[in-house]
């Protein structure tokens, strides 16, 4: 299944790295960036989350209320969160729930390997919790201008 712009976003329902409960319901009245990653502090990962740090007030200009999610636990999620400074909640969906109501939890391939990963994925929902944009192609160095675009 393959979400799509003008579709209605999934609610969905988790703690974040600091024990926080954040629900899709709850932040109604607000654009959210629903971003999904594969892993806390690598590379990419870490790119993409410091970019979106670093644009964080101009997202917040465009009422865009940012939001990390990956199947890692609490811990690393804390630990990537203070590392980085990261002023946004990474949401523990360590049983996979909310990357298989998005879609983003795919077969996937590296070194001639087939695994099972997230594909990174952000979703742009609206107000009223409808996707606005799905951007499949994130650039990691530049993943706020592409949510501003």
């Amino acid at each position: 299944m393959s979400l799509a712009a003008g579709q209605p976003a999934p609610d969905f329902s988790a703690l974040d790295q600091d024990g926080n409960p954040v629900s899709l319901a709850a932040l109604r009245g607000q654009r959210v960036a629903l971003y999904f990653y594969p892993k806390d502090d690598t590379p990419g990962c870490t790119a993409q989350a410091c970019n979106l740090r670093d644009h964080q007030e101009e997202l917040n200009t465009h009422n865009i209320k940012v939001i990390g999610v990956s199947i890692d636990g609490e811990s690393a999620h804390k630990k990537f969160a203070m590392k980085y400074d990261l002023p946004f909640p990474l949401l523990v969906d360590t049983d996979k729930k909310i990357v298989e109501a998005y879609g983003v939890w795919q077969e996937k391939k590296n070194y001639g390997k087939t695994y099972m990963g997230t594909v990174r994925t952000t979703f742009l929902i609206d107000a009223e919790g409808v996707i606005e944009k799905v951007i499949k192609k994130v650039d990691t160095q530049d993943h706020a201008a592409q949510l501003l675009a």
